[in-house]
């Protein structure tokens, strides 16, 4: 046996076990469960603008972004292309997938070159059909996470734009820091908005100091001061 070898194949599995453990879906499962988990992945390499999946596609795998980025996006009415979403590196995305099977609902392409972990659905309903423990556990995040979407439903109903706005930014700055590579447009889907209402706050907020904008991105210049607008403060 090639010991060096096995050394980097366990190292990856344990990187790969550290991201589960920060997602929602896999984080109480408990540190034996996801070294188990993370020992059933591989890794795939993806060159800049290659395709991981596309709209229609069979979700037949989760993946964790080891280094790089990968756009998700969607065709839009008029022929365009329409950026729904960035995953960076340690995000983890398609958990529903790999539970539900089902169709992907967008196109994957990589950002930049990028190497992920990958967990065929094959390989984890194996795994959960052998330790149903770890399946009722599922169930009862996936009930949580039900709850958080109603949350987020009733959020975008009741809260002003203002709110709506200031917490996304929010969220996209943990995950991407204070230059958030988003447009206009893509900011009002997110908050379900027209994109000039987006147009004005935003203004507003530059006005204000708050952040910049330039061309196919925001820069947030006051974090503090906008996470006090997404509380309402």
């Amino acid at each position: 046996m090639d010991v060096s070898r096995t050394n980097v194949a366990t190292g990856k599995q344990s990187e790969f076990a550290v991201m589960l453990s920060l997602n929602p879906l896999f984080a109480d499962l408990g540190a034996e469960a996801l070294q188990r988990i993370a020992a059933l992945c591989h890794t795939q390499q993806l060159g800049e603008g290659e395709l991981l999946f596309q709209k229609g596609d069979v979700g037949d795998a989760l993946y964790g972004i080891r280094r790089g980025q990968v756009r998700i996006e969607t065709g839009a009415s008029d022929g365009s292309r329409l950026t729904l979403n960035f995953q960076g590196s340690g995000d983890v995305f398609g958990e529903i997938a790999v539970l539900d099977g089902q169709t992907r609902t967008a196109d994957a392409i990589a950002a930049e070159p990028t190497e992920l972990f990958v967990l065929r659905r094959g390989d984890f309903m194996s795994y959960l059909e052998r330790e149903p423990r770890v399946a009722i556990k599922l169930i009862e995040l996936l009930c949580q996470r039900i709850r958080l979407a109603s949350e987020r439903l009733e959020e975008s109903v009741l809260q002003p734009l203002p709110v709506r706005m200031a917490r996304r930014l929010c969220t996209l700055a943990e995950d991407f820091g204070s230059e958030v590579r988003i447009s206009q447009e893509q900011l009002g889907i997110y908050v379900g908005a027209a994109r000039e209402s987006v147009n004005r706050q935003l203004q507003q907020w530059r006005r204000d100091g708050i952040l910049e904008l330039k061309r196919g991105r925001i820069e947030l210049l006051n974090i503090k001061r906008l996470t006090a607008e997404a509380r309402n403060d």
